[in-house]
């Protein structure tokens, strides 16, 4: 695989982690790059320090696959720093058809996965089933209290890091349902060297833990584990769709309040609702154009 494959892969992947609600793993799955990227998370164990100990860095790098990983993190850096600003400015001020955008790209993702489940059987139709469960009940949980000492940012930042790794699940969403969204950006604002320290270990923890399961499992269980993580993207929908009513609401670091809890409903409702205009046939389009761009990268790198 081209270094300039991994790196515009590594940008999709900046591009989609910068909108909460919504994974890089997800790109990460449908630009066939998953398996490797656990395999490469995987290989930072024991045999890895042994090496650099060793000072084998050479051994070490070629260990981890560090070429593979340098031009993805360089991609997704690439993207977080050169699109935040743009994305986030079209999250402030036109955030219904940005969601219909993703709407029609995770629609798709989810469809072209599923394509690729091979000889369907109630293990793997529990499966595809469950991770849809799993997915819709995150999507419409009520925010929770993890504010509880450093524990509890150990847990946020393990669950967190969870939630990225999976497709369908953003980890800023995790860390907004437990109530540590506002403390986590807090704390890096004021540079609070202590609970960013503590956040890093839990994320570091549960990023080796949580790789080397999937790993395990898509090597022993390859199809119904694939059923699984599809299942996650279609009940990630929920998280995604266009038009949601806001439930409950949590203030960010600068005092601004962030939806945290949000139905889905249909666009009258929503404008009902909020007073504003579904911009359905604007939606619409987008949906087709995400749905689109997901069939061109599985076309052109899907198979790589």
């Amino acid at each position: 695989m081209q270094a300039i494959g991994i790196f515009l892969r590594g940008v999709l992947m900046g591009a989609a982690d910068i909108v909460p609600g919504v994974s890089g793993g997800t790109i990460a799955f449908i630009t066939g790059i998953y398996d490797r990227l656990l395999a490469s998370l995987r290989a930072f164990d024991l045999d890895f320090l042994a090496r650099l100990v060793r000072l084998d860095i050479k051994g070490a790098w070629q260990h981890v696959n560090g070429g593979f990983l340098l031009a993805l993190l360089l991609g997704i850096g690439t993207s977080i720093f050169s699109l935040s600003r743009l994305i986030a400015w079209v999250l402030a001020n036109h955030p219904v058809p940005l969601w219909a955008f993703f709407f029609g790209l995770i629609l798709a993702s989810a469809l072209v996965l599923l394509r690729q489940i091979e000889a369907w059987t109630a293990a793997r139709g529990l499966s595809l089933l469950a991770g849809a469960a799993v997915a819709s009940l995150i999507a419409v949980s009520p925010v929770t209290n993890m504010d509880f000492g450093l524990p509890g940012v150990f847990l946020s930042g393990f669950l967190a890091i969870c939630a990225m790794i999976l497709p369908g699940i953003s980890g800023s969403f995790i860390l907004v349902l437990l109530g540590m969204y506002a403390p986590v950006l807090a704390a890096v604002n004021s540079l609070d060297l202590v609970f960013l320290l503590v956040f890093i270990l839990g994320a570091g923890t549960g990023l080796l833990c949580f790789s080397r399961l999937l790993h395990w499992l898509l090597q022993r269980f390859h199809q119904a584990t694939m059923a699984l993580l599809t299942g996650f993207l279609f009940g990630s929908l929920a998280i995604v769709w266009p038009w949601k009513q806001v439930l409950e609401w949590v203030q960010d670091s600068h005092g601004q309040l962030k939806a945290a809890r949000q139905i889905p409903v249909s666009p009258a409702e929503f404008q009902a609702i909020t007073g504003q205009e579904p911009v359905i046939a604007l939606c619409v389009g987008l949906m087709l154009l995400g749905f689109a761009t997901v069939w061109l990268i599985d076309y052109s790198w899907g198979r790589d």
